[in-house]
């Protein structure tokens, strides 16, 4: 797709963003953040082990390992696609959709599930921490403003992804691979650098540092005067784990497979290559697009090249009339 029209896409994308409401909170709580993340409780070694319920054949819960206050947020929810009786014999791609994409969530990954099924590979997906069925019923106290908050909802949902993997290795299943969108590939990253115990790991378009871009792209006046002040908050918390040239990952670097959008306005190509600096230049796809496009799935045939990678790296032989 031609740059301004992707960059339309993400601008536009942010305008959406803004209309839904974005609050400042009165004391963002900045440096309680910054001990959480710059803590031995951010992540831990100790991992608990997901206790997973079948609500049927596909959906499944279990409750948090690190629980909040808010009750709707401590059961996990999450889905199970596997095509073969003996799934527990096939590796597994944990799929995680980025910021309030339910429809990847909903529509998208299930498509991408049936296709990695037809290959012997199991699917299974993530709520995130405070989406969808687990958000408060208030939703100031998702997009609140509050740095302690987005700490420890990140720390929730990278236990969340540790415990259901896991659940699956202790239930048999050979290999665990992750695979993430935006805020998704982000968490994702987090976690590889926790985790030895999985075996890839795919990050499209992760925001790999702070930056405040939401205040910066923005039309609404309320949002862009809170530039100033949120490019300071960013620059502090880019001295913490959240930022990833900072943390190095647990998997051999052939594992680990970066997604760049050349034209991303949202996650700049600038930070994912310093990312890729960082990390020992694994291996990297630079796609001329946009945020929007490769998060959404409108770059044609990247999900199946995206399949055959992580097969190839699971020990799956693909076969052309699977795709």
């Amino acid at each position: 797709m031609i740059a301004p029209l992707a960059k339309l896409l993400d601008w536009s994308a942010v305008q959406t963003m803004t209309l839904m409401g974005r609050a400042y909170a009165e004391n963002p709580r900045l440096e309680e953040a910054i001990q959480l993340l710059n803590g031995p409780d951010f992540i831990p070694s100790d991992n608990q082990s997901a206790q997973v319920k079948f609500n049927g054949a596909l959906h499944f819960t279990f409750p948090t390992p690190r629980p909040c206050k808010f009750t709707e947020n401590n059961v996990v929810h999450g889905r199970l696609y596997h095509g073969a009786e003996r799934w527990r014999e096939r590796p597994v791609i944990i799929l995680l959709p980025g910021y309030n994409d339910s429809a990847s969530y909903r529509l998208r990954f299930p498509l991408i599930a049936r296709r990695c099924n037809r290959m012997g590979l199991n699917v299974a997906t993530l709520v995130p921490p405070y989406h969808f069925q687990r958000r408060p019923r208030h939703r100031g106290l998702f997009d609140s403003g509050d740095w302690r908050l987005f700490a420890e909802r990140t720390a929730q949902g990278i236990a969340e992804i540790r415990a259901l993997t896991g659940w699956l290795l202790a239930e048999g299943c050979p290999a665990v691979a992750l695979w993430g969108y935006s805020a998704g590939a982000s968490d994702a990253g987090m976690t590889v650098c926790g985790d030895a115990r999985l075996t890839a790991v795919v990050m499209a378009s992760p925001p790999v540092r702070f930056r405040p871009w939401v205040e910066q792209l923005a039309l609404r006046p309320r949002v862009r005067k809170h530039f100033q002040s949120a490019r300071e908050q960013c620059e502090k918390m880019n001295r913490t784990p959240m930022n990833l040239t900072l943390i190095r990952p647990a998997i051999p670097k052939e594992n680990i497979l970066l997604i760049e959008g050349i034209h991303d306005s949202i996650c700049l190509k600038d930070n994912l290559e310093d990312l890729w600096q960082a990390w020992g230049q694994p291996t990297i796809w630079r796609l001329p697009t946009g945020h929007v496009e490769i998060c959404c799935g409108l770059v044609p045939g990247l999900s199946g090249r995206v399949v055959r990678w992580l097969a190839a790296k699971l020990g799956v032989i693909c076969h052309a009339a699977e795709l």
